[in-house]
Order: C-alpha cells, then sequence, then structure tokens
C-alpha cells in the first residue's frame, strides 16, 4: 500500500548500508566499558559541571528529600514509560519519608519534560523519567532548537527497564524469515509501507535495517505503538518495528509475524525468534531503554540517594513480578556514572546513525 511520506527528510541509502553500531548489552549492566568510552563520558561530565569542590559540596548538601519528590513522565498516561514511573512512585515514597508525585508533560517528543527538569531546582525534588528518545536521540535530532540539552544540562541516576522491540509482519508478508521479509521489499520497491513515530529509535533503527539490506520501503508516522499495531492488523501498513508487549497477543494468535528481535539475546516471550545478529544484521537494533535523570548541577549525595532508593525499590520481588508480566524487563545501572557513560555512548550510536540515513526533523 502506498502512503504519503513522513515530513522528515529520511534517506534509505541502498548502496551506502548503515555502519555496525553498539546494541549495549544490559545484563549484567556495564560490567565492562571501553577505556575511550570511561574517557569521553568524564571528559563531557568535568565540562559540563565546571570546578566544583566536591568535599564542600558534599558538605553542605542537605540530606534526600526535605519536601515531595515529582517524577516528571514526557508521555501520557499508559505506555512504558508511565507505567515505570507509576510502580516506583510509591516504593520510593516509603524510603524517602515524603511524596513522591507522577506528573505526566507530554508534548514535542518528550522536550517539554526535558526542559521543565533541565530548568528546575537542581536538590534532587525533580526528576525525569527519560528514555532513549527523550535522552539520546531528542538532543541530536533537535540540535539548537531546544530550551536545554539533555546531555549537556541533565545528569544520570540509574537505568530502570529496557524493552526489546520486534520486526513484525502482517498477512500480508511472508511467513518465514527475515530474509524472506527483505526479499519481498526487494521484489517490489515502495510498494509496502511501515509506521513509527517520527524520529524514535524504531524509526531509526528501521532505516538502519533497510540500509543495510539495500531495500526501501514507505514511512509513516506514527503516535505510539499502539497506533502500529492497529495499523498492522487493518493492512494500513505491513511491517515495522513495535514493542513486544503491545504485539504479543497478535503474534501468538498468528494474526502477525515475527521475524526478529532487537535485544542482544532472544527473549523468553518469542523463544523462537532470533535477534537481528542471528538473523544477519550484527550491530543493528535497539531496546527503548528508561532511567531516572536530575539536573546536572544536583549535589552528588542526593543524586546516589535516589540511585539506592530506586535500586531497592527495583529489586523488590513484587515489582520484579509486576514487570516481567508485562513484557517490561526491569534493568538497573552499577552506578550513575556508569548510566552517565551509558548514555553518552548511545548518542554516539545514534549520531552515527542519523548522519548515515541523512535524518531531519523539519
Amino acid at each position: 500500500m502506498r502512503g504519503e511520506r513522513s515530513v522528515a527528510t529520511t534517506t534509505n541509502r541502498p548502496d551506502r548500508p548503515v555502519s555496525a553500531t553498539m546494541t549495549p548489552r544490559l545484563r549484567p549492566v556495564f560490567a565492562s566499558r571501553s577505556r575511550r568510552v570511561r574517557g569521553f563520558a568524564l571528559a563531557v561530565a568535568l565540562a559540563c559541571a565546571g570546578p566544583v569542590n566536591a568535599a564542600a559540596t558534599a558538605a553542605a548538601a542537605p540530606a534526600w528529600p526535605q519536601r515531595p519528590v515529582r517524577l516528571i513522565v514526557p508521555f501520557a498516561p499508559g505506555g512504558a514509560t508511565d507505567i515505570v514511573a507509576r510502580v516506583l512512585a510509591p516504593r520510593l515514597a516509603e524510603r524517602a519519608g515524603q511524596p513522591v508525585l507522577v506528573d505526566n508533560r507530554a508534548g514535542a517528543a518528550g522536550n517539554i519534560a526535558v526542559d521543565i527538569v533541565a530548568a528546575s531546582q537542581p536538590d534532587g525534588h525533580t526528576v525525569l523519567v527519560g528514555n532513549i528518545s527523550t535522552n539520546a536521540i531528542n538532543p541530536l535530532l533537535f540540535a539548537g532548537r531546544m530550551k536545554s540539552d539533555a546531555l549537556r544540562d541533565l545528569s544520570g541516576v540509574t537505568l530502570v527497564a529496557a524493552i526489546p522491540n520486534v520486526i513484525l509482519g502482517n498477512h500480508r508478508m511472508p511467513n518465514g524469515t527475515l530474509k524472506d521479509l527483505l526479499s519481498r521489499l526487494r521484489e517490489r520497491p515502495g510498494e509496502f509501507n511501515y509506521q513509527a513515530p517520527l524520529g524514535s529509535y524504531s524509526h531509526l533503527d528501521m532505516l538502519a535495517l533497510l540500509g543495510a539490506a539495500k531495500v526501501s520501503a514507505v514511512h509513516l508516522p506514527s503516535r505510539g505503538a499502539g497506533d502500529t499495531a492497529s495499523a498492522l492488523l487493518r493492512d494500513e501498513i505491513q511491517f515495522a518495528s513495535s514493542n513486544i508487549a503491545s504485539n504479543i497477543g497478535a503474534i501468538r494468535a498468528g494474526q502477525l509475524r515475527a521475524y526478529a528481535v532487537t535485544s542482544p539475546q532472544r527473549v523468553p516471550e518469542l523463544p523462537d525468534v532470533p535477534t537481528l545478529a542471528e538473523a544477519g544484521f550484527p550491530g543493528i537494533g535497539s531496546t527503548n531503554w528508561n532511567g531516572l535523570f536530575v539536573p546536572r548541577a544536583t549535589p552528588r549525595p542526593a543524586v546516589q540517594a535516589i540511585f539506592r532508593a530506586t535500586v531497592a525499590s527495583l529489586r523488590e520481588a513484587e515489582v520484579q513480578d509486576f514487570f516481567a508480566r508485562r513484557l517490561i524487563p526491569a534493568e538497573l545501572s552499577d552506578s550513575p556514572e556508569a548510566f552517565d557513560a551509558f548514555v553518552r555512548a548511545q548518542a554516539l550510536h545514534w549520531t552515527r546513525v542519523i548522519r548515515e540515513n541523512k535524518v531531519r526533523i523539519d
């Protein structure tokens, strides 16, 4: 089915495959990190932070928290990021001894929420529940057009979840392997549509995959995974990369075909579905990670206090079970510094993908 092209300028270059890029392994999280990435993260952090007397800052910082804490969610209620925030909030409140409120501030691809947190008092009482788009992709796509820059103005606390996508096809697509799907696209270039939020990691991952396979298709923007799932079933689009939780029922019912998962390892819910690397495309594919962020000038004792409270909350058996039943794998960083290094490595990854696919938001 043909459709109108998105308002973004996106160029699939079949003659220029996207270079292999790192999909971070999230368990154990940050067990090892190259010296180059550590050095890059440290240099940027020092440049942003400026000269600080760490001992004096720690001594002067009051205990966290002193008043209610806001968890700022960049999206509407009901999505994965919102679910993560609402599970964490009461458990953080119990450990902090103060109310923890979830505040949804959707809009502008998550940039409104980033601006709110970046402009807030840097004391740990306003926390962003950010994700791969708000904190690693948007600063690149919207550079120079935002009040704040998440990479420059925010500091990571910890990873909290990492949700894989699955490459899907509807009833019009082959009931076989990912290479069968790509062969169908190659035979009929430009005839089939796929859908993803404009400039999202799902969109960029698909551009990378199509470029590496030297095939073309039409991108139609969507508002989220729910829209994509419905569009697949209605044959408005024929394939997509979307999260497993939104599509597992249709996959199990045989209404959608699952070709590959975007995580480094296979997922328990789809044990027979290979990873993109196993399907012949190593270095392509991402997980929609969620994490906590605070203004960069937030005192380290407050950052560490939020980190400890979050880690303790996510390790509760009840929380682990809740996430597992909703196909949201809970993940944790070893430290705030490790999470910052991870986010900056992700930004390097997406810089390459955006540049090589000539993606621009108009």
